[in-house]
């Protein structure tokens, strides 16, 4: 393996909204250097969930973009809304390594996806060509002395947030802006997003 290709650990969800808890995570993983940079990639549908509760894909991408702004290190990835659908995780590290030879690929899961990850679509072969880092999430321990080849356990500092915590909390009126990023609240009032009364 190249040991000069920058790491890019590829992040994945459905961002409905991102919220602080996401940006926390993204920038220790770079800044703490367990990969060069993090890539926020944004998830059309994911096979696994209800896709009915999802915002249009650009209105979660415009509320991205405010999100990391000019950050270094960290950037976006929309690579899965032109893909077919559903999109599998192992389609798309195949396809970014495809157009990025320069770059190696390592994907980042919560340990609540860890538990379920023998489900995903060529699971073991993620592990052996691209490589999980796993973060904590609530209710959801990893057992450390059951640690794989592939995957590494980064007990990084998390905001116990939600998104669902963030719809929730917007449809009942609450004042939301120190739960999510810069820009992102006021993009979500001025769009009238997630309440009660949107469509």
């Amino acid at each position: 393996m190249d040991e000069k290709k920058t790491t890019v650990g590829i992040f994945g969800g459905s961002y409905n909204p991102v919220h602080i808890g996401h940006m926390m995570l993204a920038s220790y993983l770079q800044q703490w250097k367990y990969v060069d940079e993090v890539w926020l990639t944004l998830s059309p549908a994911n096979p696994l969930k209800d896709a009915g509760a999802l915002l249009p894909d650009m209105k979660r991408l415009a509320m991205l973009t405010l999100a990391v702004g000019e950050t270094p290190g960290l950037d976006i990835c929309d690579i899965e809304l032109s893909m077919p659908r559903p999109s599998y995780t192992i389609n798309t590290l195949d396809l970014l390594a495809e157009r990025n030879p320069d770059k190696r690929f390592k994907l980042i899961i919560g340990s609540d996806n860890w538990a379920i990850f023998d489900r995903w679509r060529d699971s073991q072969r993620i592990l052996d060509e691209y490589g999980v880092i796993v973060y904590p999430r609530p209710g959801y321990p990893v057992d450390r002395s059951r640690i794989i080849d592939g995957m590494e356990y980064v007990d990084a500092p998390l905001a116990h947030i939600s998104s669902t915590f963030i719809r929730n909390g917007i449809a009942m009126g609450r004042d939301m802006k120190y739960f999510l990023p810069e820009g992102v609240f006021k993009y979500i009032k001025d769009n009238k997003l997630y309440s009660s009364t949107s469509k």
